[in-house]
């Protein structure tokens, strides 16, 4: 028997009926021969995996610009994060395990350099604008590729799960629904964790009120609100925390807003952030041909402007690649006599 089909049958078997089940995916852009093994999500996932842009993610900034510590998140284990709540969620209310692994591992893919502030920087430059959710579904589709295609030519509901993480579309699939969510329990977290550690905030300061609710440590508030979904998600066609829940969540946000997010000493290096994407995005938008020979020729049979060009090519930058960069453009070399 060819194991994918068995595969197939225990998801009919055993998930709800309002999972995605893999068989009866939209499909992708450009048909292809199933796998005998793998579901088509597991093969997403493990394209996923494979690809550049998620190696990647190791080398770029969740919060904490460029960290010296080795504790601090990146964006690397910050997707590895969402991947292990989404599973969580998908198992206890038996939805597609594959689906939601494969959208988590794959929705922070178009992320800059120097988090959100390099999205910041692009989205002023670009006269398109600039969104890293678009943008990692413009790397599934077209920046990446291997020597036997051109993207990963991802399934429609990995794909739709991943352009609808965040801002304000809606995942068609409750797959997708529960990355949403789980995307935000987890950097909720582990930034109160980091901004801890880096002593930007103390324990002492998070609002009693939700320490209250939601729990006094990390894991006990990765395990209220991981729990209140369940709660009150399962047998719904829909994902969602409750009322309560939510509310205390929201907050708990809110105040990493004011204390965090915009606090001047953890942002105290964007304005050299900034300038650095600045510089380079002029630099490059003067002389196209200033790119890389292998970058430009993704290029050549497609009419895409030389902003999008130069965009895609600084947006896949790593914290240190775009820095050693610069410094090999606008520093100048001492001299050296032989």
């Amino acid at each position: 028997m060819i194991i994918r089909i068995r595969t197939e049958e225990q998801e009919e078997n055993t998930l709800s009926k309002y999972a995605a089940l893999s068989k009866n995916t939209k499909g992708r852009a450009i048909e292809e021969e199933k796998c005998s093994i793998r579901t088509e999500y597991q093969r997403d996932r493990d394209r996923i995996i494979h690809s550049k842009s998620f190696r990647r993610l190791k080398h770029k900034t969740q919060v904490f610009i460029a960290p010296e510590g080795d504790h601090y998140r990146t964006r690397l284990t910050h997707t590895l994060e969402v991947a292990q709540i989404s599973r969580t969620l998908a198992r206890a209310l038996r939805l597609n395990e594959d689906l939601v692994e494969a959208i988590a591992l794959g929705h922070d893919l178009g992320h800059t350099p120097f988090g959100h502030i390099g999205e910041d920087v692009l989205n002023e430059l670009h006269p398109k604008g600039f969104k890293h959710n678009e943008q990692s579904i413009r790397v599934v589709d077209y920046l990446e590729h291997t020597e036997v295609r051109r993207g990963l030519n991802l399934t429609y509901e990995v794909r739709d799960g991943i352009l609808n993480h965040t801002g304000d579309g809606q995942p068609e699939t409750l797959e997708g629904q529960i990355v949403r969510i789980a995307d935000r329990i987890a950097y909720i977290n582990h930034d109160i964790d980091d901004a801890i550690r880096a002593n930007i905030i103390k324990k002492e300061d998070l609002p009693k009120d939700c320490v209250e609710i939601l729990g006094s440590n990390h894991s006990e508030r990765i395990n209220t609100m991981i729990s209140d979904v369940i709660q009150n998600s399962i047998g719904k066609n829909k994902v969602a925390m409750s009322e309560e829940i939510g509310y205390y969540t929201r907050k708990l946000r809110e105040f990493m807003f004011e204390r965090v997010y915009l606090n001047r000493v953890a942002k105290g290096e964007e304005d050299k952030a900034k300038y650095i994407i600045e510089q380079l995005y002029k630099y490059y938008i003067k002389d196209i041909n200033r790119l890389p020979l292998e970058h430009r020729g993704l290029y050549e049979d497609n009419n895409y402007s030389k902003e999008d060009i130069v965009c895609d090519y600084i947006a896949g930058m790593t914290d240190r690649y775009v820095v050693n960069l610069f410094k090999n453009i606008f520093i100048p070399k001492p001299w050296e006599k032989y």
